[in-house]
């Protein structure tokens, strides 16, 4: 298996990228999530209305949505070390920037490097994408989800401690600045030539094997394949950058892709609305108080975790068909928010989310490994960058869905995610075909 034997020109390299990139998705998500959930208290202690909060919310929404994609495909261009390293130390100023937020006004200029580079996670993601061979993907995706959801669940406490001492969300952010230097400082001393090099040999025998024989059938995607492996100079002209990243963007927007990115589109915005409402409605069905539905979600959460440790028996259970894993998780989550929104009592409530938490779990996963099995590795940057967006407009638009939804019934939020999800399994079950072809090219090259 050469598309196995891989990119950091040793198992013993590749293995030190890949636990440090865990590292690097646990202490990301620690960091942010110490902060987030105190910046409302913040910036209305410093006179701000809830419109003007809102809308500083939403513009850091904007920013996120129209940034990952370029962002993702700039790392194509560039490469994932300098990308990597400057989004992580132009988030950090923006946390440190945060921190020394007296006024409303400061608050907002401290969200706008956030807003436009905190794209460490997708870039990470693509750099695993480049360490590992196809069919361990989902597996080591799984674990870095994993590694990340650990620390979005031991953040808030840590942050929560924090805000009771004076001054605490401005140590709370300078602790999350502090956690992204630390982090530039794990991808700073990673072997990075090693990495090039391996990478470039990997490149090399896949494009002369599984991946030319996918994108043969897309122009567009070889298009920006060939992009991607040629225009790798850092010290390009920005000008030059910014037009090869629009170039590849439109490559991409025109390819074979947009039945995954709608697949992607539907599940997130169903998912959204099952969570829109979550504590209103157990509160208004079943009388149950807000501090219950948090603790029920903290307990998802923990079940999250454990189920990105589960995926590799279960690729290895479906034989690595990440469509059939997607289809079957798809179908799954459809079923529990429809058991969800019929429920007649609280303990039917605690099954769907208990099964709820690894059916997103793993859906998630699969539908990257999908995107960049059908995209391509040698454009993962751009295309995770896209899936982001993709996810950013659902999470503009659920909220306006779920408002509307919720009108008519406290069930109308999940109800409506049904329908979605249903709309989303027909698009899956309708492109079948192409899925199982890009697979089968998949495995002949293994």
């Amino acid at each position: 298996d050469d598309g196995g034997r891989r990119a950091a020109g040793s198992p013993a390299a590749s293995g030190q990228f890949v636990r440090c990139l865990y590292a690097v998705g646990f202490l990301d998500l620690f960091g942010v999530s110490m902060v987030v959930p105190l910046m409302n208290l913040h910036i209305k202690s410093l006179g701000a209305s809830h419109t003007v909060a809102g809308i500083i919310g939403s513009l850091y929404g904007v920013m996120q949505l129209f940034s990952s994609t370029f962002v993702g495909c700039w790392s194509d261009i560039v490469g994932r070390q300098y990308s990597l390293l400057a989004c992580i130390l132009l988030s950090a100023l923006g946390y440190f920037l945060l921190g020394t937020s007296s006024t409303v006004f400061l608050f907002a200029v401290s969200r706008v490097p956030v807003g436009i580079f905190k794209h460490t996670l997708s870039i990470s993601k693509a750099l695993l994408s480049d360490l590992v061979s196809e069919r361990d993907r989902p597996l080591v995706m799984g674990r870095f989800n994993a590694a990340s959801s650990v620390g979005f669940i031991l953040g808030p406490v840590v942050g929560g401690y924090l805000a009771e001492l004076e001054g605490g969300f401005y140590q709370t952010s300078f602790l999350c600045a502090s956690i992204f230097l630390l982090n530039g400082g794990l991808v700073w001393m990673l072997p990075w030539s090693a990495e090039n090099t391996g990478n470039r040999e990997h490149h090399q025998y896949r494009g002369t094997n599984s991946f030319s024989a996918k994108v043969n059938h897309d122009p567009h995607l070889k298009s920006a394949a060939n992009g991607a492996m040629t225009n790798t100079n850092l010290f390009q002209s920005p000008w030059i950058q910014v037009a090869t990243v629009l170039k590849k963007i439109k490559e991409i927007a025109c390819s074979n892709l947009w039945d995954i990115f709608l697949v992607r589109f539907l599940m997130s915005v169903a998912i959204l609305l099952y969570y829109s409402n979550f504590t209103l409605a157990l509160e208004e069905r079943f009388g149950v108080k807000p501090l219950f539905s948090g603790y029920l979600t903290s307990y998802s959460s923990a079940l999250g975790v454990l189920a990105g440790f589960l995926l590799g028996p279960i690729t290895r259970l479906y034989q690595h068909n990440t469509y059939r894993i997607l289809l079957h998780s798809s179908t799954f989550t459809c079923t529990l928010i429809l058991l969800y929104a019929s429920a007649l009592n609280i303990w039917m409530v605690i099954l769907s989310s208990t099964f709820l938490a690894f059916s997103t779990t793993i859906g998630r996963t699969c539908i990257i490994d999908l995107e960049l099995t059908i995209g391509g590795n040698e454009a993962s940057g751009t295309l995770l960058g896209v899936g982001q967006s993709v996810t950013s407009v659902g999470r503009i638009i659920a909220p306006l869905l779920s408002g509307i939804a919720q009108e008519f019934s406290p069930c109308g939020p999940p109800s409506l995610a049904v329908g979605l999800a249903l709309v989303a399994i027909l698009i899956m079950n309708a492109n079948k075909q192409k899925y199982c072809s890009h697979r089968n090219v998949k495995l002949k090259n293994q």
